[in-house]
């Protein structure tokens, strides 16, 4: 351990269940380094050494997943670094190369001039107390000291491989999907995943593109739901997904432009669960 001068985040940045705020207002690379140097801390702290990294698609997502890394890497723990994609495939990555802990620079759904980071350490997401006690770690500069390294990865067809092999496509009738991307960072993946499910696909807007140029990425907004609705009903489909902006929540139309809302699809999925899990 080392006491190095303290760093102090803008207080807005530190929230409930992630870091996240408006780049150059009050985000900047320096609170990535500072985060980066926290978290590393605290996973040294708890037992770990390894620490999975990914990042959206945003224009400063780079930036701040540099800042991030060089951070970590300053504590001693050593990154698994995996090329852009959504916040799922992150988390994957933290079971699939069982490292110890992740951390996703990502806005989630925010606007395009916001970032952020959302973390898992030791199995459990890092929220509340836990994110209050990274900002006191680097008020403190209270950080552990070390020269860790960086492996990259390719994770991202593991990921597909992984997700095709989990889904039960064993239906009567192919089904046509639309699949509104956002310009997120799910582009990829879908665009993958798609390719080898059966029944007809459509895409919109599966380029990934940090402006989010085509509509705000949110797709719990109904307004944002507008060309998922149109291309629904231009291709006759029997339901289409929109995602957010790092694929880590869904927006779902049926094949008549109604909106299936959150506690609806929670009832589709428990009923799944409920019929292999009893009780």
């Amino acid at each position: 351990m080392t006491l190095s001068a303290g760093y102090t985040f803008d207080s807005s940045v530190l929230r409930e269940y992630d870091v996240r705020g408006i780049v150059g207002e009050t985000l900047h690379a320096a609170d990535a380094n500072a985060l980066g140097k926290a978290f590393g801390t605290k996973v040294r702290r708890s037992g770990g050494k390894k620490v999975a990294v990914g990042r959206d698609g945003r224009i400063s997502s780079p930036e701040m997943a540099a800042a991030l890394i060089e951070g970590i890497l300053s504590t001693g723990c050593d990154v698994v670094r995996i090329a852009r994609g959504p916040t799922p495939m992150l988390y994957f990555t933290v079971y699939d190369e069982k490292t110890d802990a992740g951390i996703m620079v990502t806005g989630s759904h925010n606007p395009s001039n916001y970032n952020g980071f959302k973390m898992l350490n030791a199995g459990k997401s890092v929220f509340g107390e836990a994110i209050q006690e990274l900002g006191q770690i680097a008020a403190n500069g209270d950080f552990e000291v070390g020269a860790g390294s960086v492996t990259d990865i390719d994770i991202e067809d593991r990921y597909v491989t992984r997700l095709v092999a989990e889904l039960d496509c064993d239906v009567a009738k192919p089904m046509t999907i639309v699949w509104d991307c956002g310009n997120g960072a799910s582009g990829d993946v879908v665009r993958k995943l798609t390719a080898q499910l059966p029944g007809t696909h459509h895409l919109l807007f599966d380029e990934v593109d940090g402006t989010f140029p085509n509509h705000h990425p949110d797709p719990t907004v109904e307004a944002n739901l507008v060309d998922l609705k149109a291309a629904v009903a231009k291709h006759n489909a029997d339901w289409g997904v929109a995602f957010d902006g790092d694929g880590d929540r869904i927006g779902v139309i049926d094949g008549k432009g109604n909106v299936l809302w959150g506690d609806q699809l929670l009832q589709i999925y428990a009923a799944d669960v409920l019929a292999r899990q009893p009780g």
